[in-house]
């Protein structure tokens, strides 16, 4: 069936699943909320005082539900304003998609009214963004832009889309949503017989826990672990929630912002086992100092295994 490019996006927003979406309006992207007024009855809208302001809603959003979180804004000012909460999610690995709408296609690069180059300005803070100037490929750029957000490493895609792609009219035909298993890599037995040797080996192991283990949703098979290996558990501040707090095997946050136990823990054990982190500048301080008394199992391993 023929729809418009507003129609489109709804359309496919309504495929993903999407029943929330944040945003400001404004000239360019009125065609879209002309639409999702239409459909106000399947996608909820949140109207934010601020661009901003939907950047981080739809952050906070994915983080509490563990869905996608979607927002909305014009072009200019109000693509521009979603940054901050782009960067937040880029920096905390959030899956969000951002839909900003854009001067027109023969308006692009004339420095038109409100015309900003979006694209460029959040490329260092996106997995991946895109500037549609057809709408024939704009339903696949959209689910593409899903599927990133959410596949491996979750993050924010932005998708700029001009005004007259918005109008414009093509052929569109409903896709189901595709499955993405997050955070799932294969090991293989060599690789956990490495690491049971190494923990068989160690007497006093520390497991540090990040926010890989609340994407991945690892929690009860984090607990199983820490029963069966009886070591304290340190956390970073994006791995919280992962372990329980009270649990009498819990140190508190490991780094600049932690307890004196976690810090001091993990200075003096001789095997740590990091789940989910990515060892941040605040958690290791000076690298040349950080858990100096542990075996470098990793480097050890993987010599190993190029031999």
């Amino acid at each position: 069936m023929q729809l418009t490019g507003a129609e489109i996006i709804i359309e496919c927003l309504k495929e993903q699943g999407v029943d929330t979406v944040f945003g400001y309006p404004g000239g360019a992207i009125l065609n879209v909320y002309d639409e999702l007024y239409k459909h106000s009855d399947e996608i909820r809208h949140i109207l934010t005082s601020h661009e901003q302001g939907a950047s981080h809603a739809a952050d906070g959003y994915a983080r509490s539900t563990g869905k996608v979180g979607v927002c909305f804004a014009t072009s200019g000012p109000g693509a521009t304003n979603l940054v901050t909460g782009i960067a937040t999610a880029y920096m905390d690995s959030v899956p969000m998609v951002a839909i900003t709408c854009n001067v027109g296609v023969s308006l692009l690069g004339k420095d038109s009214f409100q015309e900003i180059d979006i694209t460029g300005v959040t490329m260092p803070i996106t997995k991946h963004n895109f500037i549609v100037k057809d709408v024939k490929s704009l339903a696949d750029t959209i689910r593409r832009a899903f599927t990133i957000a959410k596949k491996g490493r979750p993050g924010p895609v932005l998708v700029d889309v001009p005004k007259d792609v918005t109008a414009n009219k093509t052929e569109y035909e409903k896709v189901i949503a595709e499955s993405v298993n997050e955070c799932r890599n294969e090991c293989s037995e060599q690789d956990i017989d490495a690491v049971v040797h190494y923990i068989k080996k160690a007497k006093r192991p520390y497991i540090f826990v990040g926010g890989g283990a609340v994407i991945s949703e690892a929690s009860e098979q984090l607990r199983d672990f820490v029963s069966l290996v009886q070591a304290p558990v340190c956390d970073s501040l994006m791995g919280k929630g992962a372990f329980d707090g009270t649990d009498p095997l819990y140190t508190g946050m490991l780094g600049m912002h932690g307890t004196k136990t976690s810090n001091f823990g993990v200075s003096e054990s001789d095997l740590l086992i990091v789940i989910g982190a990515r060892f941040s500048d605040r958690v290791i301080g000076n690298a040349s100092k950080f858990a100096k008394k542990g075996e470098n199992c990793s480097d050890r391993y993987r010599s190993g295994r190029n031999q």
